[in-house]
């Protein structure tokens, strides 16, 4: 039974899920941040081949949680599915600091993060009752875990993988994991207890009035999948082809100090955390007069940005090699 108790106004659950999460973000990133690199630089990996590793690893991270939903809801429960997906995560990061160990370090970061990525996050929808309208505030504040994690991980296992030895970045980024799920073992008496799935209701019941919309959430989130599919192939290059820019064709020299390539990677949370506010306080605005934006439009001005990123890159690689000429 979950202990009730209240930090800030919200239940301790929503910040032990906010830490475990933000340690979990810490080793990804922290990881990404050096792989391409990695491969390249140490492994003698043509950039080619390189990059295509990294497509592979990047699309099964984002593929695994279909199926760590499933073993969550027909097997191990979202909890144990956490504690299984922190495990395998943390024994990959540490094996990546082994030269002949590199593919099954990979397989372990994959199966971790597919068991644990899906069920973290339905368990702060679950610390309030319908209606609360503190639930929307609660995401929020977890998202900031998020980018506390993306943003410090590249300053800090980047650093230690680019200038002091690969092994103590990819250490860095198990010993953030350990913590994650030192602090979630924790913390889980403060935690929902699970309610086993009871309703009966099947899909395929003709007597199920809700079938028709059911069907209809479906193609919408069939939809939304093919949209944040493309969104996310072109952000996930900041791991890849624009982290390679940035170590080839980049002049990163500040006052005679060289800054490590993977510390670009900081840049996307930090103006996260920058232009959120900023963002927020005009759909509020938009929210008082009835005219807010709607989520797809949201999406879709978010796609256009992202798309508009990449056309600006290419004046710059033609001025770039104007140059070298």
């Amino acid at each position: 039974m979950a202990i009730k108790r209240e930090i800030f106004g919200h239940p301790t659950g929503l910040f032990v899920l906010f830490f475990t999460e933000m340690w979990e973000r810490f080793s990804y990133y922290g990881m990404r941040a050096l792989l391409i690199y990695y491969m390249i630089k140490h492994l003698a990996m043509p950039q080619e081949t390189a990059s295509n590793i990294y497509g592979l690893y990047t699309g099964l991270v984002y593929l695994t949680p279909i199926f760590g939903g499933i073993l969550a809801d027909r097997l191990l429960g979202k909890r144990y599915s956490v504690i299984l997906g922190a495990v395998l995560m943390t024994v990959g990061h540490f094996l990546m600091a082994f030269e002949a160990l590199f593919v099954p370090a990979l397989i372990f970061l994959i199966l971790g993060n597919g068991a644990f990525k899906p069920n973290i996050s339905t368990q702060v929808g679950a610390l309030y009752a319908d209606g609360d309208p503190r639930r929307d505030r609660a995401f929020s504040i977890f998202y900031v875990g998020i980018n506390l994690g993306a943003f410090f991980s590249p300053l800090v296992c980047g650093t230690l993988g680019e200038l002091y030895g690969w092994h103590y970045g990819f250490s860095a980024a198990g010993i953030g994991m350990a913590i994650g799920l030192c602090v979630y073992l924790w913390g889980n008496k403060y935690l929902p207890r699970e309610e086993p799935n009871s309703d009966g209701i099947k899909s395929d019941d003709p007597g199920n009035d809700n079938q028709g919309n059911g069907k209809i959430r479906i193609i919408a989130i069939a939809a939304f999948c093919l949209i944040t599919i493309a969104f996310w192939a072109a952000y996930e290059q900041q791991g890849n082809t624009l982290a390679l820019w940035a170590d080839a064709n980049t002049d990163r020299v500040i006052a005679g100090f060289k800054v490590p390539a993977s510390w670009f990677q900081s840049l996307n949370p930090a103006f996260i955390f920058i232009l959120t506010p900023l963002i927020v306080s005009f759909w509020s605005w938009q929210s008082k007069s009835n005219s807010e934006t709607s989520a797809p439009v949201k999406l879709a001005i978010g796609c256009f940005l992202l798309g508009l990123s990449f056309l600006i890159m290419i004046p710059a690689a033609m001025i770039h090699l104007t140059f070298r000429r």
